[in-house]
């Protein structure tokens, strides 16, 4: 049973190293400033989707891709060598959607919520004017 639990702990493992080897030993310039949001590892331990994003946009993001994509042997040699795996995981640079998605969200809630204060803001003025006029 404690083997379902397994490739999460894999994960977080290869998510902190990574993260350390980039930033302290890669010294791609193409690689630039670039986050590990998480890591996802196949549950035979197979393959490690590595989640990342970076603050590039357009070209410097895919120029970001490719340095990641050259720098991947070597990350795996190193993370081989610091986790003591009989066989590391084949790993996977993607980038992360996930907090464009999620900054999409909140702009979206941001934006109904500016709406419905508008909306409250009208409503109120328009009663306002109201209660001069005589009732019948």
């Amino acid at each position: 049973m404690a083997q379902g639990h397994r490739p999460d702990r894999l994960g977080d493992q290869i998510r902190t190293e990574t993260s350390d080897i980039l930033a302290r030993e890669v010294h791609d310039p193409g690689v630039g400033f670039v986050t590990i949001t998480r890591v996802s590892v196949t549950a035979d331990l197979q393959i490690a989707r590595v989640f990342y994003t970076t603050m590039a946009a357009g070209a410097a993001r895919t120029d970001t891709a490719r340095a990641l994509q050259r720098a991947t042997p070597f990350v795996r040699r190193q993370l081989a060598g610091r986790l003591g795996l009989r066989r590391m995981p084949e790993l996977e640079f993607r980038f992360d959607e996930s907090i464009a998605h999620q900054a999409r969200i909140e702009q979206l809630i941001h934006d109904i919520h500016e709406a419905d204060a508008a909306k409250e803001a009208s409503e109120a003025e328009t009663d306002d004017g109201d209660d001069t006029a005589p009732k019948p």
